[in-house]
């Protein structure tokens, strides 16, 4: 062993001369900088003392702590909606270039995401990443946030496969779970040392999904595909050799749930508002009802099922606004042919929205905003409507901005921040409403209600995530006397799906829609019960089956590795 003992000569000789000495606050500068690199055992995390005004979750330190010191950096995160994987990926991204392993990451996201990773990373983590705009900036940036479909295609695809990255992170890795995609293809082509894949839906319809993403991250952990087929799948959505299985996945990923004890969340206050219909709008409800109803049972009779995916839209939209049933009248007199009575019956229906001159739940919606006086988040399913209400409110003198999935990343991140700074209302569609954070915000009104209760816990995962600090409140409006008061009455009181964080929800829904869809069996049930007591009945019987199986699901917890529930076993009868 060598020990450098240079400085004793220069030490001596100073204290024989009494001088010249440092000066004194230089070097405890340089004393402070000596003990803040020293790094005191190799589990601990530096980089949790150098966060700049926030603190992590127990969950998310524990994520990261496993990425780093069990899983070497690579790794499928795939916590729930809303419990911060961003945070993790970040507190990751953040220990490594504290300890000098990483110098060079990507970060791959969708669109619409770019400056808010950009904004979490600088303000969070201290973390200098800059998002894309020109081409120099693949070489000349270390910390580099891009849009996944920007960095696939030329000229910059092969910038980005000639670099040799320390980190890449990909967020929205779903997008990944086809192998022939040429996302797939890309991102596994990019050099890294490190790897991160971000998903809160690590497996959707097959096996293989998975483990496509988790060759990604780390190639061979579950051998060659077709061994996997071989050894792992009983067919593509269920699993044999289990316990061995779970081992390999408990390797490479993380899932935390909404439902776990130690996380916990802000309250959810509910109040479902029930609103008459004026005697014009009641005309055009049962109008569109009749008119479903005669068309659901000719192509059932017929065995034409194509036909009543718009005759689904329609019933929905009905519940919604006039405009939304126009533009689907519209589209559907355009595909009848003209010797066809069915012509006579849409312009029936559009001479009774002629009528309607009114929007019960228009008023209501900018009675409420006045009451709470502060920011709000509304929610409708549909494009018409979402432009009927911004103009509604515009002229009630509201401030109101449109949020949409038409938009590109620029304008989206324009109307979050023109939210956030100025605007009281957001205006959201479910496309435009993926991915964003928007905390600052705790009041929602869901104008109309999906009948897919993942939607809805997406919707309200939007503001109800963490990092919200304060209660959520939540204003659900429905019609009287119509199937959106039954489709609520399923959601709130069969369910309680807006006052409690069900776990596993995905998990649930998966095992009902084994065998029909959920909005399906819903849409069946609305048009074949003879009576409101008939629909009830079905209803209450769809509310018991996904109690069952949310027991289930919960008692399947066992059977799987980090949270991550492999596939479902079997249907259960959904009515």
């Amino acid at each position: 062993m060598l020990i450098d003992r240079r400085w004793r000569e220069s030490f001596e000789s100073r204290a024989e001369r009494n001088g010249p000495w440092d000066d004194w606050t230089m070097f405890r500068l340089a004393v402070e900088a000596e003990t803040a690199s020293l790094v005191p055992s190799f589990d601990t995390m530096l980089c949790l003392s150098r966060l700049s005004g926030f603190s992590p979750m127990p969950h998310q330190i524990e994520t990261a702590r496993k990425v780093l010191f069990e899983m070497r950096g690579r790794a499928v995160l795939a916590d729930e909606v809303g419990l911060g994987k961003t945070i993790e990926a970040g507190l990751v991204l953040k220990e490594y270039l504290i300890r000098g392993l990483v110098r060079k990451a990507l970060i791959l996201v969708p669109a619409s995401l770019v400056l808010q990773w950009v904004r979490e990373l600088n303000q969070k983590f201290d973390i200098p990443a800059v998002a894309h705009k020109k081409e120099y900036m693949w070489t000349g940036c270390d910390i580099l946030v891009a849009s996944l479909d920007t960095a696939k295609r030329a000229p910059h695809r092969d910038i980005v496969l000639g670099i040799d990255y320390d980190m890449l992170i990909v967020d929205e890795a779903h997008k990944l779970k086809n192998d022939r995609s040429a996302n797939y293809r890309f991102v596994n082509r990019i050099r890294k040392k490190y790897c991160l894949l971000l998903t809160a839906t690590p497996v959707q319809n097959d096996l293989s999904e998975l483990y496509n993403l988790i060759t990604v991250v780390k190639p061979g952990q579950l051998g060659a595909q077709d061994r996997f087929r071989e050894t792992f799948m009983l067919d593509r959505r269920v699993p044999k050799n289990e316990e061995r299985l779970r081992g390999e996945i408990a390797k490479v990923m993380i899932r935390n749930r909404r439902g776990d004890g130690d996380i916990e969340f802000t309250r959810r206050i509910v109040r479902n508002v029930r609103l008459e219909l004026s005697v014009d709008e009641r005309r055009l409800y049962d109008g569109v009802t009749d008119f479903v109803r005669n068309r659901y049972r000719e192509a059932k009779s017929s065995g034409s099922s194509g036909s009543m995916l718009p005759l689904l839209v329609l019933q929905r939209e009905v519940c919604s606004s006039r405009d939304a049933v126009f533009l689907t009248l519209v589209r559907m007199f355009a595909k009848t042919p003209q010797d066809s009575p069915v012509r006579q019956d849409i312009l029936s229906l559009v001479e009774l929205i002629r009528l309607v001159q009114a929007n019960t739940k228009a008023e209501k919606t900018a009675e409420l905003l006045r009451e709470c006086g502060d920011k709000a988040v509304v929610f409708t399913e549909y494009r018409a409507t979402q432009e009927y209400l911004l103009q509604f409110l515009k002229e009630r003198g509201i401030a109101a901005v449109p949020y949409r999935g038409g938009m590109n990343r620029g304008k989206k991140d324009w109307m979050t921040d023109l939210f956030r700074n100025r605007a009281q209302v957001m205006v959201a569609t479910e496309a435009g409403g993926e991915g964003i954070n928007l905390q600052f915000c705790n009041h929602i009104i869901n104008f109309d209600l999906p009948w897919n209760p993942m939607r809805v816990e997406q919707r309200i995962g939007r503001v109800h995530r963490v990092g919200q600090t304060r209660d959520v409140y939540i204003f659900n409006l429905t019609t009287a006397g119509t199937i959106e008061e039954h489709i609520l009455t399923l959601l709130h009181e069969k369910i309680n799906l807006f006052e409690r964080v069900i776990g596993g929800l995905d998990a649930i829904l998966e095992r009902l829609e084994s065998k029909t869809p959920w909005e399906a069996n819903l849409f069946r049930l609305a048009m074949e019960a003879e009576s409101d007591d008939e629909l009830r009945a079905g209803l209450d019987r769809l509310g018991k089956a996904f109690r069952d199986a949310e027991r289930l699901v919960k008692s399947e917890r066992a059977l799987s590795t980090g949270g991550v529930r492999l596939a479902a076993r079997s249907g259960e009868n959904q009515s």
